[in-house]
């Protein structure tokens, strides 16, 4: 795998950031007597993971004005995240404590996010003109705005001068039924803005919720959807997706499949029989496929957010801390996992 030369631009996410409270050792919450904690969040999740890859990434949110938001910004810092578009306010950071599952016991996960410092962010508070300065991508994911109506209208203002301004508007049509509590339908706030995006990072799943339609998942399936989706909206060029099998919650299989409008793409299948965090796996995903379009033709990059995806599921936190070099390794083959003396 070959880099392609180009001049990379910085790339703007815009999402939650929440701390996330989980046992150690597997354990259940009703067993522990303490707990880790980490800084997440879908879209900051792919900011950090670019972040760590050397691409410039400008991250868009609130966070709290206090102790916790503070060190919500300084891991922002840490992962070498733009900070120059995060306010702090006087409401609290979103929370969520992570169960994690092992063998045939499903992780489980419970939110507290209502009212949170997020959850009040306004479109005024984001001069997107100037974010979206010398901006080569910019990705959202569904979840942002099930989160409250301020999050929709801030993140539907930026991705209109986002189009304005030639940047490619990256969609991960993530969908949380848990949100969606504040008076929005999901399924028409995500067409609208999906018809402000360039591409589409999902599958059949997805594109049946958005259209109404019930496409198979096979590669003919796959197919009929993504060119259903781009007939609906002309805007959408490129359609990537992670396909996941589970054995368990310990043992996963993924592959990566692509549809760029001429031809359909797929990846080997990379298998995970050990794993050890999946949380923020699709994250590494998207973040993969951001880096690849950078960097790679559209093989090369589905290859390497396949690759990017699967090293996610061996380390513990939210935040994919893997290396282009570590990436490129399994993308082109080495998977035996030795040590490197």
């Amino acid at each position: 795998m070959h880099e392609k030369a180009s001049g990379t631009k910085k790339i703007v996410t815009f999402g939650e950031v929440l701390m996330r409270l989980s046992p150690s050792d597997n354990r259940k919450l009703l067993q522990a007597t303490q707990m880790d904690f980490f800084f997440g969040g879908t879209e900051m999740n792919v900011a950090a993971s670019l972040a760590h890859m050397g691409i410039e990434v400008q991250h868009v949110t609130n966070i709290s004005n206090d102790i916790v938001g503070e060190a919500a910004l300084s891991t922002l810092r840490k992962y070498g995240i733009g900070i120059g578009a995060v306010q702090k306010v006087n409401y609290p950071l979103g929370l969520y404590f992570l169960e994690v599952g092992s063998a045939m016991r499903s992780s489980q996960v419970a939110y507290n996010r209502v009212n949170s410092c997020f959850a009040n962010i306004t479109p005024g508070q984001v001069d997107w003109e100037k974010v979206l300065e010398n901006c080569q991508f910019m990705h959202w994911s569904g979840i942002s705005p099930g989160v409250s109506e301020g999050a929709y209208q801030t993140l539907k203002s930026g991705l209109e001068v986002a189009l304005r301004k030639g940047v490619i508007v990256t969609a991960d049509p993530a969908y949380r039924s848990n949100l969606w509590k504040y008076g929005r339908s999901s399924h028409e706030v995500l067409k609208e803005l999906i018809s402000l995006s360039t591409i589409f990072i999902g599958g059949v799943n997805e594109i049946n919720e958005i259209l109404k339609t019930d496409f198979s998942t096979d590669e003919k399936g796959f197919m009929a959807a993504s060119r259903a989706l781009i007939a609906e909206f002309p805007k959408i060029q490129k359609i990537f997706d992670k396909v996941r099998t589970s054995v368990n919650a310990s043992w996963q299989k993924i592959y990566g499949r692509a549809w760029n409008g001429e031809e359909f793409l797929t990846t080997n299948e990379l298998e995970i029989t050990n794993v050890v965090d999946r949380i923020g796996t699709g994250d590494a995903f998207a973040a993969g496929v951001l880096y690849g379009l950078q960097h790679f033709d559209d093989k090369q990059a589905l290859d390497y957010a396949n690759a990017a995806c699967a090293l996610k599921h061996t380390h513990v936190g939210d935040v994919n801390l893997v290396s282009v070099e570590e990436v490129l390794e399994v993308a082109n083959g080495k998977t035996d996992g030795r040590i490197k003396r």
